[in-house]
């Protein structure tokens, strides 16, 4: 009975670190559909208010490794409650800025937060289950991202719609608050969690030319994602009018069909292998975004597209922590922080070249560049395929092996 009362408190506790990933997460998500209304208030550009997106995801990713690293002798407990509280001073400053400056630089502040909740998380989930279910708890708390896009992005732009934006900003402080109350009542105090103290050491997975091709993919193929998601409101202004309610579904029917997205990728990638679903996805996208420009004068259609851009994003997400982890399942803590942290860099990438494709071709012809970042993508995930090696039982002379590692 001590050991299913263990079971079920790890599995809770697991819960509420998803929880604030989607806490967290939801932040990056919303800032896509409220960027019309940053620029009717501050009087700039879509491309411009699309920078706020920029400087978040880039706090995050460059100081993701940095903040783990001096925490890295501080109980995951109190680095979690640190990092929901920076998140939450940085909305609420946000929420009253008066300028745009003034709200990039406290969504940096927010950023920071972010930042380093998510790799603390992940190391908390990690040693919180055994050695062998730790890729799943690991994966499970990550899917907060994927609820930040079903559920936090389309609340907080039919929020912004009706009350303005600053009303969306206190939204996210309000989740903040959840989730420190949240890890508060369920995360143990003291928790053995053994985390790479040098800043070298969680970088080595850069050293290894396998991990650098598969995170190439994850940081090409997700800027190629995020460059139509950072600026769907003029994506799709022709189909939603510039109405937030009808943008909200959309934010909605890609959040929801990027849940079953994930997890069908998932499921695949375990029958199938990372590697076969990756490119897939990858392949899937490209057509989706080369056909996308032919959808954006109609509502209906635009809502079947971005069904069709949705699944692949996602199926996207899972296969590639997969191939990661299998490098080293010892260090899948390791591989997965990282790697959200090269997703918040692609992100970061997707609004500068955004707006720089907005700015040259225009908001209609977005897609079809990003289906060319994505063709790239797809190169570097067949390089990470081939820089794995013929399978393990060819080499063994053979000999029946394990082949989750074959199907890299």
């Amino acid at each position: 009975m001590a050991d299913d009362g263990r079971t079920r408190h790890a599995r809770w506790s697991v819960l509420a670190l998803g929880l604030g990933v989607f806490a967290v997460g939801t932040d990056e998500f919303v800032l896509a559909g409220m960027l019309p209304l940053l620029g009717d208030t501050f009087d700039i550009s879509i491309a411009a208010a699309g920078q706020v997106v920029t400087a978040f995801a880039l706090v995050c990713a460059l100081l993701a490794p940095v903040l783990g690293t001096l925490t890295a002798r501080w109980p995951r407990r109190r680095i979690l409650l640190l990092a929901l509280g920076v998140y939450l001073a940085g909305n609420a400053a946000t929420a009253l800025a008066p300028s745009f400056p003034a709200l990039v630089a406290a969504q940096m502040v927010a950023a920071v937060g972010a930042g380093l909740f998510v790799p603390a998380a992940s190391v908390t989930a990690a040693a919180l289950v055994p050695a062998e279910r730790r890729g799943r708890a690991i994966a499970a708390v990550m899917t907060g991202f994927t609820a930040a896009t079903a559920l936090g992005a389309p609340i907080g732009t039919v929020l912004g719609g009706t009350l303005g934006w600053r009303a969306t900003v206190w939204f996210l402080a309000a989740l903040a608050v959840l989730g420190i109350g949240t890890v508060s009542a369920v995360i143990p105090k003291r928790i053995t969690a053994p985390a790479p103290e040098g800043l070298g050491e969680r970088l080595r997975p850069l050293r290894d030319p396998r991990a650098l091709a598969l995170m190439g993919t994850t940081l090409v193929g997700f800027t190629a994602v995020y460059i139509p998601y950072t600026y769907i409101s003029a994506v799709f202004e022709p189909a939603t009018g510039g109405d937030a309610d009808r943008l909200a579904l959309l934010l909605f029917v890609f959040g929801l069909v990027g849940t079953v997205a994930n997890y069908a990728g998932g499921t695949l990638a375990d029958r199938l292998g990372g590697r076969a679903v990756a490119s897939g996805a990858i392949v899937l996208l490209v057509a989706a975004l080369l056909v996308m420009p032919l959808t954006t004068d109609s509502f209906a259609a635009a809502t079947v597209m971005v069904v069709a851009y949705g699944i692949p994003a996602w199926a996207l997400t899972t296969p590639q922590q997969h191939r990661l982890i299998a490098l080293d399942p010892a260090s899948a803590s390791v591989y997965v922080s990282l790697n959200a942290a090269i997703l918040y860099l692609a992100i970061s990438l997707s609004g500068m070249a955004g707006a720089v494709g907005i700015g040259w071709l225009g908001a209609d012809r977005l897609a079809p560049a990003a289906a060319v970042v994505a063709l790239l993508a797809l190169g570097l995930s067949e390089l990470a395929h081939r820089l794995a090696g013929p399978p393990a039982e060819t080499l063994a002379g053979g000999t029946p092996v394990d082949h989750a590692m074959d199907k890299r």
